[in-house]
């Protein structure tokens, strides 16, 4: 899963550096020069996927890795879910996050891992600090290349020009879970105490995240579609998986 890498472990803070940078080469090139193929690889209909870097400046886009645990520190899980419920840019830009988060964990797992003391470690991140990151590189650029294949994105622009100006958590027709010391809102309760998830089937609940798919219109707990408060935010239309698997008919 390491690019053949799995035999080659930095020790110097050097060595580490060395590693980020292939790694994160690759990962910038997966996100922007070879943006086409990295959109076709990430399937919503396959499998969870992950998107590795590798110190050879190349990337993949495959499975996690099968033992527990793992060599290395994973990269974010199921990425593909969320490519058709997004808009283009946005999605890059939430993978491009959480590639920035992996990239970090797996420096610093060296660093623990062969025992950098208090200096090694700020010198590390130093030299981490004054690159940009890969979320910055992402939308830092004039023009972010997008797949030709979806053209969603134009004519979506018109359509959802009146939603924009709506609040985020309205356009999304999410309900965010309630905190422990405030009481039970009865009008919430009564308007979704019938309301059944649309993949487990069970009742609404006050004390957790739900999300509406925008083209059924049915409500699922955010952690049956692996959908998190913090990447709803990101969306602007919500298509659950049932609906995001749909064909559309030819005319």
């Amino acid at each position: 899963m390491d690019g053949g890498s799995a035999q080659y472990n930095p020790r110097t803070v050097e060595e580490v550096f060395r590693d980020f940078k292939g790694r994160r080469a690759g990962l910038i090139k997966a996100l922007t020069t070879d943006v086409e193929d990295f959109y076709q690889q990430c399937d919503p209909e396959k499998e969870n996927l992950c998107l590795y870097g590798f110190p050879n400046e190349q990337w993949e886009v495959n499975l996690p890795a099968e033992e527990v645990p793992p060599e290395l520190p994973e990269p974010a899980l199921g990425i593909n879910f969320a490519r058709d419920g997004m808009q283009d840019k946005d999605w890059l830009s939430l993978v491009a996050v959480h590639s920035d988060a992996w990239l970090l964990s797996v420096a610093f797992y060296f660093g623990a891992r062969f025992g950098f003391d208090k200096t090694e470690r700020k010198r590390l991140f130093g030299m981490i600090n004054d690159l940009p990151t890969i979320y910055e590189v992402v939308n830092g650029k004039d023009k972010v290349r997008t797949p030709a294949s979806n053209h969603s994105n134009n004519k979506s622009k018109t359509n959802s020009k009146q939603r924009a100006q709506e609040p985020q958590t309205k356009n999304l027709k999410s309900i965010q879970p309630k905190d422990e010391d405030e009481g039970p809102d009865e009008e919430d309760e009564d308007e979704h105490g019938e309301t059944l998830c649309g993949a487990c089937g069970e009742n609404y609940a006050s004390d957790e995240f739900w999300i509406c798919c925008d083209v059924c219109e049915n409500w699922f707990h955010g952690k049956c579609v692996k959908i998190t408060p913090a990447r709803a935010e990101h969306i602007k239309q919500y298509k659950c998986p049932s609906c995001s698997n749909k064909r559309p008919r030819a005319s």
